[in-house]
């Protein structure tokens, strides 16, 4: 039996740990990709809770009212010790809510990249669904949809 707590938050993953959540993450990007190909991101509903998402996301972060904060993710900003307060109870409130709330999730810098290894973050997947949703509302990724 341990008799020391385990920091989660500190505690470094096995290899093998971290390459089932890459893994996943790469494939929940693919399909991702695949339904903005197929369709206009502005006709998607990522959740039934993306009216609530949206609606959050700006009355929390004012500046998402413009659609140029979620065109472009600044990550040493988000990932700073003040992002990651601003951006916890955001994310703790859809923790019973969003089934994966906090997964690991890949997410565009910019919207008018591709899911490519440079141009994209490591994020918990409600911060990838409050990017995403906002740039599917104001049509930020209709230009991935194919003719």
């Amino acid at each position: 039996m341990l008799s020391t707590k385990i920091d989660a938050e500190n505690a470094e993953n096995a290899a093998e740990i971290e390459m089932q959540f890459a893994v996943k993450a790469v494939e929940q990007a693919q399909i991702y990709w695949s339904l903005l190909e197929m369709r206009k991101g502005s006709e998607l509903k990522l959740t039934k809770y993306d009216d609530e998402i949206f609606e959050d996301l700006i009355n929390t972060f004012p500046e998402f009212k413009d659609p140029k904060t979620a065109s472009f993710v600044n990550e040493d900003e988000m990932k700073s010790a003040k992002g990651k307060a601003a951006w916890r109870p955001f994310l703790m409130r859809y923790e019973k809510k969003v089934d994966d709330y906090n997964f690991g999730t890949l997410l565009r810098i910019k919207n008018t990249d591709e899911y490519e290894q440079e141009t994209t973050i490591f994020v918990p997947r409600m911060q990838f669904l409050a990017y995403e949703i906002a740039r599917n509302r104001y049509g930020l990724n209709d230009w991935i949809k194919k003719d």
